[in-house]
């Protein structure tokens, strides 16, 4: 299970990646590796704006349908158009060409809620 170090998690399975006041958020590894092979992919508008544990989006696989939750507060800077297209990077670049979405935070103590990669790696072995 890959969880890289120099990202932050929720407990939703999603990781963010923090750039200034940028946040590009994706699923993890582990979340992909649950789901199966992704088939279909829904994202927020440019523009839109969410709080910390609302829905942003959904994701659905051969397995189920599963929503995103926003693990920050922000605006939504851009969505990765190519998923929409290419759902099943998902499944092979988590991490990498299959960000979902930059935000640009609102309130960066939200980031104060997310786990490093030690703590995420046992929050998952705990529901394992």
């Amino acid at each position: 299970m890959n969880i890289p170090a120099d990202l932050k998690y929720s407990e939703d399975d999603e990781w963010v990646k923090v750039d200034g006041d940028t946040a590009t958020i994706g699923i993890t590894d582990y979340a992909q590796d649950q789901l199966n092979d992704i088939v279909y992919l829904e994202l927020p508008s440019d523009g839109d704006s969410f709080e910390a544990g609302e829905t942003f989006g959904v994701v659905e696989s051969v397995k189920a349908a599963s929503d995103l939750i926003m693990p920050v507060s922000g605006t939504i800077a851009e969505s990765n158009e190519d998923l929409i297209d290419a759902p099943e990077l998902i499944n092979s670049d988590p991490y990498g060409e299959a960000w979902m979405i930059k935000v640009t935070l609102s309130d960066a103590s939200s980031l104060d809620n997310l786990m490093d990669a030690d703590a995420y790696k046992a929050h998952i072995e705990a529901r394992s």
